[in-house]
């Protein structure tokens, strides 16, 4: 079994002096994530990272983003959205194997490892210079070998870039390029239990085929929920969050919780 938290869009910012401000949105939402992480009864094996890290994608962010991170006694996992710099993020996550062998010069952040016993695959979706994502046939390829090395156990894929419509325009627009080779992919291999995903602002459930997907909240800021069309891009006053994903042999939950110090009231009966 495997408790993985899930932490996304926290959009560090560096200013005009090219310094992140210690008392910004995003540095107070992120050590209030770190705080709530650290407070839950059961801790988490693992930290993914789905993305939208830095807002610029400057150095000053992400050595930033390692300083706030480092209260944490569990292993962290970064992959980049379409704000990150793949290069930067991956330098500023040196001292992590796994980031730092996934190549150099502009090439995907991704990699796979062992979360006691669950394997967590970590794809980059980012497209240089869009907003949009994608999965080309040089990852595809990566992803079915990864995911072929080991058939018996339980895997989480996680994604900046959901692979389903949420509804939600501007998002949608913003889409997963073609997620027919993905989900051809992931369909080939039963084990992987939940594919994870950022990008959206706001908890989802949604499915590739058999396959349950989720999105999280953010960090900083929530996404006004308007389905309507063409709809409304606005934040709201939602609370931020994050997402805790229970892996087991037999399935896979996700919860998602708010940021704050909410402690259980009474014992129930």
């Amino acid at each position: 079994m495997a408790i993985i938290a899930q932490l996304s869009d926290i959009h560090l910012a560096a200013g005009k002096n090219g310094e992140v401000d210690d008392d910004s949105g995003p540095v107070r939402a992120l050590r209030a994530a770190v705080s709530s992480l650290l407070a839950l009864p059961a801790r988490p094996d693992a930290v993914v990272l789905t993305g939208d890290l830095a807002d610029g994608g400057r150095p000053a962010e992400y050595a930033r983003l390692h300083a706030l991170l480092s209260p944490l006694p569990m292993a962290v996992y970064p992959l980049p959205g379409n704000h990150d710099d793949r290069d930067a993020l991956r330098d500023a996550f040196r001292d992590h194997p796994a980031v730092a062998g996934s190549g150099q010069d502009g090439a995907p952040v991704q990699y796979a490892v062992d979360v006691n016993g669950v394997r967590l695959v970590c794809c980059d979706t980012t497209v240089s210079g869009n907003p949009h994502g994608e999965m080309d046939d040089e990852r595809l390829a990566w992803l079915d070998d990864v995911l072929a090395a080991a058939p018996e156990t339980p895997t989480v894929v996680a994604t900046h870039h959901p692979p389903y419509p949420l509804g939600i325009r501007f998002i949608d627009d913003m889409r997963f390029a073609d997620t027919t080779g993905f989900a051809k992919t992931v369909a080939r291999h039963p084990q992987v239990a939940r594919v994870i995903s950022g990008h959206v602002h706001r908890g989802s459930v949604g499915s590739l085929g058999t396959t349950v997907c989720t999105t999280c909240p953010s960090t900083y800021r929530q996404l006004f929920l308007d389905l309507t069309r063409p709809g409304r891009a606005a934040v709201t006053g939602e609370p931020a969050g994050f997402a805790v994903h229970l892996v087991t042999e037999e399935n896979a939950t996700t919860h998602f919780v708010p940021t704050g110090n909410y402690r259980p009231l009474m014992e129930v009966d």
